[in-house]
């Protein structure tokens, strides 16, 4: 997924717009922005700033951290703790992004690879790894994004960065598809650790599902839906946990 540790910020010169101070823990749906999803939020509660953290891919689900009014400044804080994923690897296809919108690039023949296998290669990747971050993402390269660079077929070296895998739990296998759940630090491209997972395996992968279940103290369990806040105008104020109250569950 993209990982770009941003936050997205929109201010409104409309003095008619709400001064609504919190965050909004939202189920972000599949085939929209994070950047959408603030814009969405930002019409249903008609507020003059907010933002998100934390960039979810477009096909990516769950939680996203929608930061309103004078909680944008507590996007650094909001970073600290750790996030949870379950996703699924597709192995013997590889493409370009590294996920399932991509281009394939290549199949391999699965016939080979155990559950056994695939277990004990999973546990390579718990604790601190080094990733190279996609071309197919917001990472900045001499001020232009490489997302925008791959679209015109160019690829610049990017030096490694450590994360930190907390646990790799396997939930399911059924090959060429595994369900699998992480824990792990912020800046994780989980994108990244399916196509190195295949690539350990000998025949490639790709990230096809992925929804993000926890960021920091925020879960999915607690997490609002845009449709039904947009059903029901009335609850969207509700949803949002006010400033003090995030405040204090960081503390």
């Amino acid at each position: 997924m993209l990982s770009t540790d941003s936050l997205y910020c929109v201010q409104s010169s409309d003095p008619a717009t709400m001064r609504i101070h919190g965050i909004l823990n939202l189920n972000k749906p599949p085939q929209l922005t994070s950047r959408q999803a603030v814009d969405r939020v930002k019409r249903l509660l008609n507020v003059s700033k907010a933002g998100h953290g934390g960039t979810l891919d477009p096909d990516a689900t769950g939680v996203l951290l929608i930061c309103l009014g004078d909680a944008t400044k507590l996007f650094e804080a909001l970073q600290v703790g750790t996030k949870g994923y379950e996703g699924t690897l597709i192995l013997g296809t590889t493409t370009d992004t590294l996920d399932a919108s991509g281009r394939i690039l290549e199949m391999t023949d699965t016939s080979q690879i155990t559950p056994g296998q695939i277990q004990s290669v999973s546990q390579q990747f718990v604790g601190e790894i080094e990733q190279i971050a996609p071309m197919f993402s917001a990472v900045k390269h001499k001020g232009k994004r490489l997302y925008k660079l791959a679209r015109r077929g160019i690829e610049v070296q990017r030096p490694p960065r450590k994360v930190l895998i907390e646990s790799l739990e396997i939930l399911s296998i059924n090959i060429p598809e595994v369900r699998f759940r992480v824990v792990c630090s912020k800046g994780t491209y989980i994108r990244v650790l399916a196509a190195d997972m295949g690539a350990v395996l000998g025949c490639g992968g790709h990230l096809s599902q992925l929804t993000r279940t926890r960021s920091g103290v925020f879960h999915i369990v607690d997490s609002h839906t845009l449709d039904c806040l947009e059903r029901i105008p009335s609850l969207a104020d509700q949803a949002v946990t006010p400033i003090d109250v995030v405040i204090d569950l960081l503390n």
